[in-house]
């Protein structure tokens, strides 16, 4: 059964926004979907992390699950050496997935931070999670001014790993984009090195699940399963349409 490993080229940029609006469109398709956050960092215990929010954001069905959760907002390895506890491995997240795939059609891995944030002692990142379950890896990016240069050092080590960067999505589309978001919607996919799949609205996780469900066919591309198109971004932001996007 597919998996798809979601990152991001930093944190805070709407990855599980992201995910949750993938997760509503294989729900809508009739597809089990799991979402897995393997280390959930910065919460206590009882608060929604972020596997949870992504699965709430996506209504009914979706199942949320998380392997551990350490205290202070840290990278997970830094967070659990802090708190005296013991990380998640590369090798227990992808176990941890392999097992959901055996129920569910459809197994959404969320990240913490960007690929290569460490996870354990030894060095473990969410891009050897990606290695050890040969699944693809998509990228969400920030439109604004520095982006272009995470997103290449992104696909850059992706590929120079092994892995296939599935693709770019805008994680924060702001409603009154500037210059500089304007001008990256035709540099994202290029510095990739893979298709630019969808771009979610500043705000979107604000919304309630039957909104968001409703609304994110229309946030990203016929490959994650909705209607977005690249061009149309594009031409709204005042950009000519890129055919590579």
């Amino acid at each position: 059964m597919p998996t798809l490993v979601v990152t991001g080229t930093n944190t805070d940029i709407g990855k599980t926004v992201v995910t949750g609006a993938i997760a509503a469109l294989a729900r809508a398709a009739g597809q089990r979907v799991a979402v897995l956050k393997p280390a959930q960092t910065g919460l206590a215990p009882g608060e929604p992390g972020d596997a949870h929010v992504a699965a709430r954001l996506a209504g009914e069905g979706v199942d949320a699950f998380e392997l551990a959760r350490f205290p202070e907002p840290l990278a997970p390895a830094t967070s659990a050496r802090r708190a005296g506890m013991r990380p998640v491995t590369p090798q227990e997240a992808a176990d941890a997935a392999r097992e959901l795939a055996d129920t569910y059609d459809l197994v959404l891995v969320e990240g913490a931070g960007g690929l290569l944030v460490r996870m354990d002692g030894e060095g473990g990142t969410l891009a050897d999670v990606a290695g050890l379950l040969g699944a693809p890896v998509l990228t969400v990016a920030a439109p604004a001014l520095g982006t272009l240069n995470l997103v290449r050092l992104t696909g850059e080590a992706l590929r120079a790993r092994g892995l296939t960067p599935r693709g770019v999505v805008i994680g924060a589309w702001p409603h009154t984009p500037g210059l500089a978001e304007r001008c990256n919607v035709e540099e994202l996919a290029e510095m990739a090195g893979a298709p630019l799949l969808g771009a979610v609205p500043q705000g979107a996780g604000g919304l309630g699940p039957e909104q968001f469900a409703a609304a994110a066919t229309g946030w990203l591309a016929p490959e994650l399963g909705g209607t977005w198109d690249a061009g149309r971004l594009a031409r709204n932001a005042g950009q000519p349409a890129a055919g590579r996007a």
